[in-house]
């Protein structure tokens, strides 16, 4: 499995639309077969910050994600709400150990 964290700094005036369209995406994403888990998570002491936590099965399904129509919309919606670019990073899983290992 793959776990992307992806950091987002919004502007404030957009709070509210980065939400809608930001629950949008994540209520459709883990609806896909390859997307195990798909959270939100905004900063407590400072609203303006998310937390995007994706875990899929592998790297093939988050090229499948990034194929849908909902990803596109959200792409789409929020690349100007933001207050700098997203930053994405990928971790495997190290504890603890996933069935089968």
């Amino acid at each position: 499995m793959i776990i992307a964290i992806i950091n987002v700094h919004v502007k404030p005036v957009d709070l509210e639309a980065f939400t809608t369209a930001t629950f949008e995406n994540a209520s459709n994403s883990i609806k896909e077969p390859g997307i195990v888990r798909f959270d939100v998570y905004q900063q407590s002491d400072d609203p303006s910050r998310f937390m995007l936590a994706e875990i899929y099965k592998c790297e093939q399904d988050i090229e499948k994600h990034r194929a849908t129509a909902h990803y596109a919309r959200w792409r789409d919606t929020v690349a100007n709400m933001m207050a700098e670019p997203r930053q994405r990073n990928t971790y495997n899983f190290v504890f603890p150990a996933q069935k089968g290992e």
